[in-house]
């Protein structure tokens, strides 16, 4: 019975001990005038059809609870593996084994498909995982802060020809601990004072001993006998103002054969309640908080180096589908290039066999036929390569074969304004500083520095801590029936001399003062020459020193690359215009040169040359116009409102879900599509006046025959 009701009464405590556990757990995992993130909100599409498969997003920052399942803490998280499967849009935009595309479709497809932006989708969860560790007490592990370019094809901008503030993938960046970046070190982020477990534990021990014991004593007998059951439990948590929490509780049964023990089970409890306050090393929210503040601010840092990714990643895809027209341009280009040469191989050809013309003739058109095959050949395979590029950076898998087989059209092209829209330079580089992802990143990271600065000038200070306890301990149990005279001739006490007494009688005396312990202390530990933590706060100044002067460097880079686009806006520009007067000027040439042949003043060879500075003028001014929309681009991301001027949702970005379809300025639909191609809705144009209502193709034959800027009557707008 006695141990029965042992058993009950320890049960009893053990789950009085876990309630108190799971309540006071809540006390230490946010520091004061903080609370738990709401949860993120469920989006919700107004797309009709079938959606496609975004990212599921969760709040990894949020600690599983015990309630409603008491073991959930204990349970293992399974994170979805990737959907690698591409998204319905693309094979909507398939027709007759083709892929036609508008830079808004570009775009679109990117923020769904493309593997960069879907890797560094992860980033923003992994983030999460640093705030519920600093929320435990824990330090943190840091997060990526680098762009993820692996994508191959169309190089971003800026003065060195790259973009962001570190190395890509999942590494840790420049707001990890103990790494560095740009020249910048970063070691000490995060030291300091030993921070206590905001997560409460509960110990506990169950033991059963059964022992015999050997005595050579004359006073006692040869063999005793002794069981013990013993139950100790214990409960610690630390709180963020720098408190320690420790509650003792231990019990023990033990039974004897011994004639010299007076109680037999003999029955002990005792607990203790002690607190240890930090009062100058550790002391307060600053130090003890330090890693939950930090990994909250790289959370930030998280979304703002995403939103980097999505315009890097966007930057990338405008430049591509650039390279793209392009490549589908020249290829046009060349054709007819060829098909001049051959018109003008079978014209010599008749004309030597009726003795008109010499044969060397002949010789020298079948030598142009050649050049303009291998000029062909090569606009095929880049516009082949570009394609293919395309559908990489648009996909996430080319393992469909409509996919993989298909040709890519580009159904849009620039939309030149006939009058360059003037900013001033001082707006510009106000938004640039406001915008770019890289400041933001910057002083985001300068404000955790700051923050593992107090940190580490409290780690200075000696460590004081003030501890007070109060406990108490009860006894109880029965008479030994060996320590009964005459049974036991020295140290016997009477039958019944001592009363009977059971496990609740213990704990009863254990709280009701009969046996108190209770008292309080200072303990003091004072490191004599400190050099440690010396050397530490004076590094982590100096890093700080470091990164303001880089932020300032940056800023520095940042005003140059915005003045600096302008620039490459107005010199492509006027490459464009010197483009169309040399294909006005070329187209001019050969008409004229075709005259003269038919008026037998001239060689078909003279033409033929012509022919060829006709086709190269107008390669030139494909790429020129290329050039002039990849640098429209490049002052966007440069001024930082790229994403802004897109109209791109950058939460859609983050679900990989697109809802309201991009709307990318200075472009328009092609006017020249093949027959059969999907027609494509008309773009809204950023408002800015004379922008030409209809832009083509450099190989239309009414704009090689007339280039001009003058408004049309009736639309006030003018064609090439």
């Amino acid at each position: 019975m006695a141990f029965s009701g042992f058993t009950f009464m320890l049960r009893r405590a053990a789950a009085t001990a876990l309630a108190c556990a799971l309540t006071l757990s809540g006390w230490a995992q946010q520091p004061a005038g903080q609370t738990n993130l709401p949860d993120a909100p469920n989006p919700t599409s107004t797309v009709q059809g079938p959606k496609p498969a975004e990212y599921k997003f969760k709040d990894y920052s949020r600690p599983r609870s015990h309630f409603p399942n008491p073991i959930a803490p204990y349970l293992s998280q399974d994170v979805p593996p990737p959907n690698l499967a591409n998204t319905s849009r693309i094979q909507d935009l398939i027709h007759d084994g083709k892929l036609y595309i508008s830079m808004n479709d570009a775009v679109a497809l990117a923020l769904e498909n493309n593997l960069d932006i879907g890797i560094a989708r992860y980033n923003l969860n992994i983030a999460d995982t640093d705030i519920l560790r600093s929320k435990g007490g824990s330090t943190i592990l840091g997060i990526a802060t680098g762009l993820v370019q692996g994508t191959p094809g169309g190089g971003v901008g800026g003065l060195g020809g790259t973009i962001g503030s570190g190395p890509g993938g999942t590494t840790i960046g420049s707001a990890g601990i103990g790494t560095g970046n740009n020249g910048l070190v970063n070691s000490t982020l995060g030291i300091g004072p030993t921070i206590p477990s905001f997560d409460p534990s509960l110990n506990g021990t169950l033991q059963f001993d059964r022992n015999k014991v050997l005595s050579s004593s004359s006073f006692a007998t040869p063999i005793t006998a002794q069981n013990t059951t013993s139950g100790n439990f214990s409960y610690t948590q630390g709180f963020s103002w720098g408190t320690d929490l420790l509650v003792g509780f231990n019990n023990t049964r033990l039974t004897t054969s011994s004639p010299f023990a007076a109680l037999s089970p003999n029955l002990t409890s005792n607990f203790q309640f002690r607190l240890t306050q930090n009062l100058l090393q550790g002391l307060g929210f600053t130090p003890n908080t330090r890693f939950i503040k930090i990994a909250k601010n790289n959370r930030e840092i998280s979304d703002v180096a995403f939103r980097l990714q999505v315009i890097t990643t966007v930057d990338q895809i405008e430049n591509l589908y650039w390279d793209l027209a392009f490549a589908y341009e020249n290829v046009k280009v060349q054709q007819e290039s060829l098909a001049f040469a051959q018109k003008t191989l079978a014209d010599n050809q008749k004309q030597v066999q009726f003795g008109t013309l010499p044969p060397i003739q002949v010789v020298s058109a079948q030598n142009s036929v050649a050049t303009a095959q291998q000029g062909l050949i090569l606009a095929q395979t880049n516009l082949q390569l570009q394609q293919l590029l395309m559908k990489n950076a648009l996909s996430r898998t080319l393992e469909d074969p409509m996919l993989a087989d298909a040709e890519v059209i580009p159904t849009s092209t620039i939309n030149l304004p006939a009058q360059e829209p003037v900013t001033p330079t001082s707006d510009m580089v106000k938004d640039a500083l406001s915008h770019r992802a890289e400041l933001s990143e910057l002083r985001i990271d300068l404000t955790n520095r700051q923050i593992s600065n107090k940190a580490i000038r409290n780690a200075l200070l000696p460590t004081v801590d003030a501890f007070a306890y109060y406990g108490g301990s009860g006894l109880g149990g029965s008479q030994n029936p060996a320590n009964i005279c005459p049974n036991a001739p020295i140290g016997c006490r009477p039958a019944g001399s001592i009363p009977a007494s059971g496990y609740g009688d213990t704990l009863n005396s254990l709280v009701n003062s009969t046996a108190p312990d209770k008292g309080m202390g200072i303990s003091i530990n004072i490191p004599l020459r400190n050099r440690t933590a010396q050397a530490n706060q004076v590094r982590a100044q100096l890093e700080l020193r470091q990164a303001q002067m880089r932020l300032q460097q940056l800023e520095n880079q940042v005003r140059i690359e915005v003045r600096n686009a302008p620039f490459a806006v107005v010199q492509n520009r006027s490459a464009v215009d010197a483009a169309k007067a040399a294909v006005a000027l070329a187209r001019q040439t050969l008409d004229a040169e075709q005259k003269k042949l038919a008026a037998g003043i001239s060689t078909s060879t003279a033409v033929l040359q012509n022919q060829a500075g006709f086709t190269t003028a107008e390669s030139n001014l494909v790429s020129a116009m290329a050039a002039y929309a990849k640098s429209r681009v490049e002052e966007d991301r440069a001024t930082g409102l790229l994403l802004d001027h897109t109209g791109i949702e950058l939460a859609e970005a983050e679900r990989g879900e697109v809802v309201h379809t991009p709307n990318v300025p200075y472009v328009a639909p092609r006017a020249d599509l093949p027959q059969g191609s999907p027609a494509q809705p008309q773009q809204n144009q950023p408002k800015a006046s004379g922008q030409l209502s209809e832009p083509m193709s450099p190989r239309q034959s009414d704009s090689l025959q007339q280039v001009s800027s003058q408004p049309e009557a009736g639309d006030g707008k003018g064609t090439w």
